[in-house]
């Protein structure tokens, strides 16, 4: 891999406007030289309530042209090379043959019965979610092998699930730092395998090189994901919502980060659902639920894990979806949103954190 700034041009002005046609975050980078891959996985076939998640990856680059490449917290992160990995073909793909099938379940409720169709189309999604997990790991375990730090960009929470898989098999003893408003701890939610609100789950159970969850921001859970937490002899730790408003009455909110963080091992990756945000902050996501985390709430937890000594070995951010797209006058019907004004800082500031644990 060549030296952190060999991409950028002669002259190049972090603080000029962006590009129309460039990169992530105004920049043209080549994979081969970025330290910092993000893998665009526009698929949420299995979103139970709102869908648009898979809108997100593009809605994330178009407003990442407005964020300034600076940043009080991490410095330059932008010097490292981030660069867009292009999307696998397949995926969309995927995502066309995924969606309308797993709307006709998602509308009978899962509650299949004697439907042949419904059996049908149930049996169709859950071999794509798989073949969705065979391509982001492959991709991830691409970047592995350049030495490039992995980024998921969903998509709904069901597609990290094979770079967590590329990232337990490369450095067993993992470690997952998981905001959420949601537990994510149901087995095959409304039949589907591999759903969103069974990431986590399929996390714990089918790698074995995972072997601690740490869950921040849940407020909405179901009570056999309240048992299964309970029963995970201490591998899966959560500070709920209420919890963490509680701390804010006496003061012991700083302390409380560092408890949580402290439960994590040394290699970590993080799955960051936008929905663990206050809604205020991503009004368009699929599943928004009152209460969760301020932005500075949000940034002090990275603040921290940064300088706990863990190292952040992968990291995906979900579930940004940008609302429906509004006519513009240049007539390209493009959503300048704010879900996705709030999601291109957060992965700026996701990819901070975790290069400063890299340094």
């Amino acid at each position: 891999m060549s030296p952190a700034a060999d991409f950028l041009p002669q002259g190049f002005d972090p603080a000029a406007a962006a590009d129309p046609d460039s990169g992530l975050f105004g920049l043209d980078v080549p994979p081969e030289q970025a330290r910092v891959h993000v893998h665009p996985v526009g698929f949420d076939a299995t979103t139970s309530y709102r869908a648009g998640a898979s809108r997100g990856p593009r809605a994330v680059l178009r407003a990442s042209h407005q964020v300034d490449l600076f940043d009080r917290y991490f410095g330059r992160p932008y010097t490292a090379g981030i660069a867009l990995v292009p999307a696998a073909a397949r995926i969309e793909a995927l995502q066309i043959e995924a969606f309308p099938r797993a709307r006709r379940v998602i509308a009978a409720g899962g509650r299949i019965g004697d439907d042949k169709g419904l059996a049908a189309d149930l049996a169709a999604v859950n071999g794509l979610g798989g073949a969705l997990n065979r391509i982001v790991r492959e991709s991830v375990e691409a970047s592995l092998a350049s030495g490039a730090l992995p980024v998921v960009l969903g998509g709904d929470h069901a597609v990290p699930f094979g770079a967590m898989e590329a990232l337990a098999l490369r450095h067993p003893g993992l470690g997952i730092l998981h905001f959420d408003a949601h537990a994510d701890l149901r087995p095959a939610y409304e039949g589907f395998e591999w759903s969103h609100a069974s990431i986590l789950r399929n996390a714990m159970e089918r790698l074995d090189g995972v072997t601690r969850l740490v869950q921040v921001g849940l407020r909405d859970l179901a009570e056999e994901e309240f048992e299964y937490q309970r029963a995970s002899d201490g591998r899966i730790s959560a500070l709920f919502d209420d919890q963490w408003a509680e701390a804010a009455l006496d003061g012991t909110r700083r302390a409380l980060i560092k408890r949580t963080i402290a439960l994590l091992p040394r290699e970590v990756y993080v799955s960051f659902d936008v929905d663990g945000l206050d809604p205020v902050l991503c009004p368009n996501t699929g599943t928004p639920v009152p209460g969760g985390l301020s932005w500075h709430d949000a940034m002090a937890f990275l603040v921290e894990l940064a300088k706990s000594g863990r190292r952040i070995v992968g990291l995906d951010l979900v579930e940004v979806s940008p609302g429906e797209p509004a006519e513009t006058e240049d007539g390209l019907g493009e959503h300048d949103s704010w879900d996705a004004n709030v999601g291109a800082r957060l992965l700026y500031r996701l990819i901070g954190c975790a290069l400063a644990t890299r340094a």
